[in-house]
């Protein structure tokens, strides 16, 4: 059985706010220390349910926030950018299942750090007219592999949002969200005792998840926060200018439509 697993920073246990996610918080080293634990414990639930190859994609920020010497030897690292699958890169057809640590729920959703991608530039994100965040993102993108999700950790309303998007998935919350930048938290070494039983039994029962296909063709939509945004976003090939400050693209290929959703993001960022 091959497992695919790509970790985020702002749903793991305990990161409340940005000291603990970038390189320059006060917090950041514990932080990515505990994401590399939760990163773990996944590895060991897979490999206790008969796991043969193991891939870790490093999914924050950077992309190289993992400790590689402290990740378990039986997985594999993928970490830098640039990644054209970004928080996938590195899935494919041949992998058996998807793992999602540490996934946060969408822009203007209650949860912590709750964002679409970019939370300088992005307001919201929409496939076909439906508000969409980064754990039905990815999951699509898995889906288009035939690959299915089976468990998301993360704070309770990621878990919440990772339900109603997938259905059928396996979730851990490792913390409840209080406000945008405070929680609850289990402590670190429970959550991973959860996170490890959750992968085991998600595995181990494999045949009850379906791969994530939304029906095409796609139009992604981006609200931007500013229309300096959309300004920059618009100039892509392709992009259709919707109002002051949104941008759309179509393709009738889901991962050409996200390609075209990253491109008008890129661009929106640099924005001055």
């Amino acid at each position: 059985m091959r497992v695919y697993i790509s970790v985020d920073i702002e749903g793991i246990s305990t990161v409340v706010n940005t000291t603990s996610t970038g390189i320059t918080g006060h917090d950041y080293e514990r932080a990515r220390r505990q994401m590399t634990a939760e990163a773990n414990a996944a590895v060991l639930g897979a490999l206790a349910a008969g796991a043969s190859e193991i891939v870790v994609n490093d999914s924050h920020g950077s992309m190289t926030n993992l400790v590689p010497e402290e990740l378990h030897p039986a997985a594999e690292l993928i970490q830098g950018r640039v990644k054209p699958l970004l928080m996938m890169a590195g899935v494919d057809a041949g992998f058996d299942a998807a793992i999602f640590v540490g996934y946060h729920s969408r822009m203007h959703q209650s949860g912590i750090l709750s964002h679409t991608i970019n939370s300088g530039a992005v307001s919201n994100v929409y496939l076909n007219g439906q508000p969409w965040g980064e754990t039905a993102i990815n999951a699509a993108i898995a889906g288009y592999y035939k690959v299915p999700v089976v468990l998301v950790s993360g704070d309770n309303e990621a878990c919440q949002e990772a339900l109603s998007y997938l259905g059928v998935v396996e979730t851990v919350a490792v913390k409840k969200a209080i406000s945008r930048f405070s929680a609850r938290s289990l402590h670190p070494q429970r959550a991973c005792q959860l996170i490890e039983a959750g992968v085991r039994r998600a595995l181990e029962n494999v045949g009850r998840y379906q791969p994530f296909c939304p029906e095409g063709p796609y139009t992604f939509t981006v609200q931007f926060i500013q229309a300096g945004h959309a300004d920059m976003a618009a100039m892509m090939p392709g992009a259709v200018r919707v109002d002051g400050s949104t941008v759309s693209f179509s393709h009738t290929d889901y991962i050409e439509a996200f390609r075209g959703l990253r491109c008008m993001i890129s661009l929106a960022s640099q924005a001055r």
